[in-house]
């Protein structure tokens, strides 16, 4: 870990990153790709230590309130903040200027930020993404190595839920020849259904590989599924997408399902959802959760 005085904090679009790096562990992970020309270690974490000072210089110049998304490139919940707790004073910048936010994590540590987003949702909008790979807890131990189980990301929707906080999962990445099965898709859906998420974000079953992660990808598959890394290769010798073969008629199940439960499945309508600042705080929170 190693500290920067930032410049900024806000993308053009109002996403926030505090952290460069991460140490969960996922052994997929895009954000090692060297196209993103991170100059160090991608578990040497770059920690923005003026970051709640720069929202708050941000926000309160901010004319127009609008949603304040993060966790698109790197978890604000990784180890380094239990000790530093920055996301937590990000958030109650947040909180007192009456901006929204749009978390997105695959850690559990969320937890002790609930009754803050709670108060969030309740002044203006909050929505907690949580992303979910498989419902067999020892792959995930495998895949997710440093961060909690998927047991441990359904208890974080289950507590959104108990406070009325909407939810939104993202079901990916789908590793092919070890998690795209239906089997596993059919699980993580009923977790979806019984924690009543609003969303359920799937571009298609399977994974991207690039320069950087492709490498560490087949690593790891060498440690953990040997004779893998060769069938990858293969089957997609360098490419982008890497498409499960089961694409088609997994992705039917998702969106079949999603329709019956009610629960959003088109991206562009739960980016859209997640985008929109109320106008008004409705009276009824029931609307916060229609789409």
């Amino acid at each position: 870990m190693h500290f920067t005085e930032a410049k900024g904090i806000l993308s053009a679009r109002n996403g926030m990153n505090i952290y460069r790096g991460c140490t969960h562990g996922c052994i997929y992970c895009d954000s090692r790709s060297r196209c993103y020309q991170m100059s160090h270690g991608f578990e040497d974490i770059e920690v923005k230590r003026n970051a709640a000072e720069l929202m708050e210089q941000k926000l309160s110049s901010k004319r127009k309130k609008c949603m304040i998304g993060t966790g698109a490139m790197c978890d604000p919940y990784m180890h380094c903040e239990a000790e530093l707790s920055l996301m937590r004073r990000c958030l109650e910048v947040i909180n007192r200027h009456g901006f929204g936010i749009a978390v997105q994590t695959k850690s559990d540590l969320i937890l002790r930020d609930m009754s803050l987003i709670e108060e969030i949702n309740a002044k203006s909008k909050a929505v907690v993404q949580m992303t979910l790979t498989t419902a067999d807890e020892n792959l995930c131990r495998t895949i997710e190595p440093a961060v909690c189980t998927t047991a441990g990301r359904a208890k974080v929707l289950g507590e959104c839920k108990k406070r009325r906080i909407p939810t939104v999962v993202w079901l990916s990445p789908f590793l092919p020849f070890i998690n795209d099965t239906e089997q596993n898709v059919r699980r993580l859906l009923e977790i979806c259904v019984q924690e009543k998420v609003l969303g359920i974000i799937c571009f298609g079953i399977g994974l991207t590989l690039r320069e950087g992660n492709r490498e560490y990808f087949y690593s790891k598959l060498d440690e953990h599924f040997p004779g893998l890394k060769e069938k990858y290769i293969r089957t997609y010798g360098n490419a982008y997408e890497v498409t499960s073969p089961e694409n088609g008629r997994l992705m039917k199940i998702i969106t079949s399902e999603c329709q019956k439960s009610g629960i959003e499945w088109r991206p562009e309508k739960v980016f859209e959802y997640m985008n929109a600042f109320p106008q008004e705080k409705p009276e009824a929170t029931q609307e916060m959760f229609e789409f």
